[in-house]
């Protein structure tokens, strides 16, 4: 018998990637679930992006190995799109990689820079991938909780408490993921601050600023960050190219050089075509975003009453792809309320426990799907009340 090797300990399937495939058995079974789980846009890139993909695929000469570093058409786009909406200064060629999705640059960044015993601070709730990684680069995980009574922000004098001699990197996230936390200006600086007094390398993934929210922040932004902090980025959210791949790593040129020794071993550059489609689209003006955000503000309003359906409490003062929501007391975690809406409802939603242990009393909804769709889980959540109340 072949073992596994030992990074893998402890390192289960990814939840959504187990869960899709108990409802795809649940459908075949004719359950027609309604899944309002996953943060994948349901909606186009703009038509002008797909045209220029068919347009370059056409063309012979592009269908070859591309550039490590990627083409520097889209590294141009990367750094007037930064300047742009963040007022940050990237240099093209030397503080910007792209990447097959900012997922991608999470391991990469967690293989250069931690050693077996190096410790990493993962935010609690947080984005699953972050802790996956930092296991499989060998580093030791150590949470630091986000609380609903502090704005889900980082407690920055607990953590001055915490003995932090072995902390090599902070993964931070905002607007942050799962809850919808909008950043300042000053938790930025903060967290610039935190940075140097400890010599930890701050990791900012960003993939959510544009997403109803009308004053994007860079990480960068802050004076001084690119001395301690990386910041990832992504079309996947902001520009509808979920299952196109394209990330992107932002900082100062030596993190840069660091992260490509280990990038240009696991992988080439993304297929050139693609990469001209992405600098088209991070050419998109205002008009676009607030194209996206339209249809989004209207979901929202149905997920609203979705949650009120369910007698959950929130915030209307959320960014992102979702609504974050806490469960009424009397259920025990959010696995139970998402289980007895899967099974009584047939509609998935998702626990907040899978985002750490400071989300058991939380569910998430993301805004990923149509009007139709929200509403049809109204009608359902709607009728089964009746009828149990009827009984």
């Amino acid at each position: 018998m072949i073992a596994t090797a030992d990074r893998l300990e402890g390192i289960g399937e990814y939840y959504f990637s187990t869960k899709l495939r108990e409802i795809d058995g649940l459908n075949k079974e004719g359950k027609n679930i309604i899944n309002l789980g996953i943060g994948s846009p349901d909606l186009p890139p703009h038509p002008d992006v797909v045209k220029v993909l068919q347009e370059e695929s056409l063309k012979s000469n592009v269908h070859g190995y591309q550039n490590y570093k990627g083409s520097p058409i889209l590294r141009k786009a990367f750094s007037d799109w930064y300047k742009t909406w963040y007022n940050v200064e990237l240099n093209a060629d030397t503080e910007i990689l792209p990447l097959i999705g900012s997922k991608e640059g999470i391991m990469h960044i967690c293989m250069t820079y931690l050693n077996p015993g190096d410790e990493a601070l993962l935010p609690n709730p947080g984005y699953p991938t972050y802790r996956s990684a930092v296991k499989l680069a060998g580093g030791v995980c150590i949470d630091y909780e986000l609380k609903e009574s502090n704005n889900y922000f980082p407690d920055f004098y607990q953590l001055e408490q915490t003995d932090l001699s072995k902390v090599k990197l902070m993964w931070v996230n905002y607007p942050q993921m799962p809850t919808g936390k909008l950043p300042t200006k000053k938790l930025f600086e903060q967290l610039i601050a935190f940075g140097k007094k400890h010599n930890i390398l701050i990791c900012h993934d960003n993939p959510y600023s544009f997403i109803l929210n009308e004053h994007p922040l860079s990480l960068l932004s802050i004076k001084g960050a690119k001395e301690v902090a990386m910041e990832l980025n992504s079309l996947s959210k902001s520009q509808n190219m979920a299952g196109w791949r394209i990330g992107v790593l932002c900082g100062a040129k030596e993190r840069i050089d660091e992260v490509l020794r280990f990038k240009s071993n696991m992988d080439s550059g993304m297929f050139l075509p693609v990469q001209l489609a992405a600098a088209k689209a991070l050419s998109l003006g205002k008009d676009w975003y607030n194209s996206v955000n339209n249809i989004y503000k209207a979901r929202r309003e149905k997920v609203y009453q979705l949650l009120d359906t369910l007698n959950c409490s929130y915030s209307k003062e959320q960014a992102g792809l979702f609504m974050w929501a806490r469960i009424p007391a009397h259920y025990k975690d959010g696995y139970q309320l998402s289980d007895e809406v899967l099974y009584n409802n047939n509609i998935f939603i998702t626990p907040g426990g899978i985002f750490g242990s400071a989300g058991d009393q939380y569910v998430r909804i993301s805004l990923c799907g149509s009007i139709e769709k929200f509403e049809e889980a109204i009608k359902r959540i709607t009728k089964v009340k009746q009828k149990e109340h009827v009984q």
